[in-house]
């Protein structure tokens, strides 16, 4: 069955293969690209997320952005990750996509319009929109069939502090929030997503249809030392809410870091956590022919 998603998004080099794998994947439907700031600024994050419509000919899409900065705290950023434009320098079309401004009041309206459980919405980025949903529309987050989010470390090293992920730093209210919540949530940590690279090898063999082209340019980009990339971390979201049985899921009760230390947002196991479903392994093989598979 065709899948019915919405996409929130901080684009990003590998939010953008990401979403170029669902964009050529007959098995989703996107309803709309929703943005926040997070690997670059909002304004960016959005601009870029209508460029990679408009370079797949999907201007049918909605870009609709959302918030431009976390709940309580200063924004952080990956500039020197993805490039200051987020997408490492590649130059894409122009935005064709129409542009809303407030991204939970949009998704509380199409989670609303349909029957519960029908729509899922896949997180790439710092969960802010998502919080601002919950606290906004309470009765529309309700009816979400299931938020896959790429954030967090369990027993792997973070990237933002010593066991803080990035996307969870951004705005750790906003990840308490949400993982505190009785949406039906599942998060792949760094400790699956590291394992998942791409050597040149096999960007270049994306190449020969419209998404395969533009995804092995961003991955080009994304190589770290001309042989293989950073982890492709946010498609792994896309690749789990296809084939959840490349990934083995475990029921963990989780506490997020809330402090104003170097590991805020940091995940810890805990009794009095919060249960959530976690990725802990990958089929590495089998999600690069999944991915390979989608942009070709």
């Amino acid at each position: 069955m065709t899948k019915r998603v919405i996409i929130d998004t901080d684009p990003g080099l590998d939010d953008a293969v990401a979403i170029l794998f669902a964009l050529a994947s007959s098995k989703f439907d996107v309803l709309g690209l929703t943005t926040v700031a997070g690997n670059i600024g909002l304004e960016r994050t959005t601009f870029n997320a209508g460029s990679l419509l408009a370079a797949v000919g999907r201007g049918d899409i909605p870009v609709i952005s959302g918030a431009a900065t976390a709940l309580v705290r200063a924004n952080i950023h990956a500039a020197v990750v993805h490039g200051n434009d987020g997408l490492g320098g590649l130059s894409l079309p122009r935005p064709m996509s129409p542009h809303g401004t407030d991204a939970a009041s949009w998704m509380a309206r199409i989670l609303l319009a349909e029957p519960g459980g029908k729509i899922d919405i896949l997180a790439l980025g710092p969960l802010t929109n998502i919080a601002h949903l919950i606290e906004r529309h309470p009765e529309a987050s309700t009816r979400m069939g299931r938020l896959i989010v790429m954030g967090g470390a369990i027993y792997e090293p973070g990237n933002a502090g010593p066991a803080s992920e990035f996307n969870f730093a951004c705005d750790p209210e906003a990840t308490a929030r949400v993982l505190g919540s009785d949406i039906k949530t599942t998060i792949i940590p760094l400790d699956v997503t590291r394992r998942v690279r791409a050597d040149r090898n096999y960007v270049e063999a994306l190449r020969g249809s419209a998404a395969g082209n533009v995804a092995a340019d961003l991955l080009a980009a994304y190589l770290q030392d001309e042989k293989t990339s950073r982890p492709l971390h946010d498609p792994c979201v896309m690749l789990l809410a296809l084939q959840p049985e490349l990934f083995d899921l475990e029921t963990i009760r989780l506490s997020v870091n809330v402090g104003s230390d170097a590991d805020a947002g940091a995940l810890t196991v805990s009794d009095s956590g919060s249960t959530v479903s976690v990725a802990m392994r990958v089929d590495v093989a089998g999600v690069l022919d999944l991915l390979a598979s989608g942009l070709r």
